[in-house]
């Protein structure tokens, strides 16, 4: 259930749904805890000062191949790790641990969402109603009029909010990042109903080559590495 979670960013009942299900005071506890420990543990490159939307549009248009671990907190608190495969423009993959983990696979313009356990077949939605069509675009412009619908500072990292300035009922995406150099470190996708799925980023591996098949749309979505 949490790969469908990721697809729409919400939990839903036998649909799809981002995340998982479960929890209320302890997930909440948990979700902090994790973010907290996380944020100690990642690379110490914070950023001095904000960055500009121009720095990170760059940024975004020059991130061509990635990959990273990750660690996704659904609406409800509950929690799932995994491995993210980046190829831009229009590819991604997440890959859930454990047994049945499952998958979620944009490319091609759809993102296809596998979960073993559901026996039920793939569920397919298109990209661009999907608040993640906004980093995978061909070309990234976060100065575009009323893209950006939040850009702010903590004291160590740039907070941006986007979404499709042409579709704003598709949802939204906000992501952090830190500076010097500049390095995605989270996301959170705020989808229309007011639900919401964190993803928070281990170190970024980038300008490998990856092979089309991890992004193919086909069946389950099972792509040989």
């Amino acid at each position: 259930m949490c790969e469908q979670n990721f697809a729409r960013g919400r939990t839903g009942s036998g649909a799809a749904s981002f995340l998982l299900n479960r929890w209320g005071y302890l997930g909440v506890m948990k979700q902090y805890l994790l973010a907290l420990a996380l944020s100690v543990a990642a690379p110490a490159a914070w950023a001095a000062d904000q960055l500009s939307l121009n720095e990170i549009s760059g940024y975004l248009n020059g991130l061509k191949t990635a990959t990273a671990s990750f660690s996704q907190i659904s609406d409800d608190g509950s929690l799932t790790t995994g491995k993210l495969y980046l190829h831009r423009p229009g590819r991604m993959r997440f890959e859930y641990d454990g047994d049945g983990g499952g998958t979620v696979v944009a490319g091609a313009g759809a993102v296809v969402v596998h979960d073993p356990k559901s026996n039920q077949p793939p569920e397919t939605f298109p990209l661009r109603r999907t608040p993640l069509s906004i980093i995978l675009a061909k070309k990234v412009d976060l100065g575009r009029a009323n893209m950006v619908v939040g850009h702010g500072f903590d004291g160590t990292t740039t907070i941006v909010r986007a979404q499709d300035p042409e579709n704003p009922d598709y949802g939204s995406l906000e992501l952090m990042f830190t500076g010097d150099p500049v390095e995605l470190r989270k996301w959170v996708v705020h989808d229309s109903a007011g639900g919401q799925t964190t993803v928070i980023l281990g170190a970024l591996e980038r300008g490998m080559s990856l092979s089309n098949r991890l992004f193919s749309t086909g069946a389950g979505s099972g792509a040989s590495r």
